[in-house]
């Protein structure tokens, strides 16, 4: 549960080199990755441009695929319940394939707003986002969400008001986290395929909110 509203999680040790502008990255670990994969190839254990193909794949979600689910969650109340209990089931109902992901989704609320970050790296729910934007892996972000999350939304263009509290929660190489934005007013009667629009990037991490 959340201390102080942040959550943090780095107890287990994170499975991604540091992103380059981290002043710890260095050219020896591309270096090494790349000496394992050939080793792993050679050994049978990775087929010759499997790696390849999961970063094409990797290339190919986008965010839509979490806001489908997202919309799915507005519309249909036993859905959200089940999206916030067992998220991974929930996906895999909409085709979304969260096998080995360990994903909690935290939901936005009148009293209580959620943002992700990853402080040692940059874990992030690939399956349902794609590729993190460049600013959630940068050093300055990573840093200053924790310290003081209000003045980084302010940034964004979030105004959290005194009365709502603020929630960061930390990603690891075993914890994923996913954002439900509260449905904006104004979207009463909407299909799912128009409230998806509405969903973006950012609002499933936090640095956003959903406007009709």
């Amino acid at each position: 549960m959340p201390h102080d509203g942040h959550d943090h999680h780095h107890d287990h040790q994170h499975d991604h080199a540091p992103p380059p502008d981290d002043p710890s990255f260095s050219s020896d670990q591309a270096l090494g990755a790349r000496a394992l994969r050939l080793l792993l190839e050679e050994a049978g254990v990775l087929e010759p441009g499997e790696v390849a193909r999961q970063i094409d794949r990797m290339d190919g979600i986008t965010p839509s695929m979490g806001a489908s689910v997202v919309a799915r969650a507005w519309v249909d109340p036993a859905f959200r319940k089940r999206l916030i209990e067992t998220p991974v089931a929930a996906c895999t109902e909409m085709g979304i394939d969260l096998q080995g992901t360990h994903l909690h989704v935290v939901e936005n609320t009148a009293s209580v707003h959620n943002v992700i970050v990853c402080t040692l790296c940059s874990c992030y729910p690939k399956p349902l986002l794609g590729i993190p934007p460049d600013w959630y892996k940068s050093y300055e972000y990573r840093a200053r969400a924790v310290i003081e999350p209000r003045a980084v939304l302010a940034e964004f263009g979030v105004a959290i008001p005194d009365s709502v509290e603020v929630r960061v929660h930390d990603s690891t190489a075993d914890l994923r986290y996913l954002v439900l934005p509260a449905r904006p007013q104004g979207t009463e009667g909407w299909s799912e395929e128009k409230l998806a629009a509405i969903v973006t990037r950012d609002s499933m991490i936090g640095t956003a909110i959903p406007k009709a």
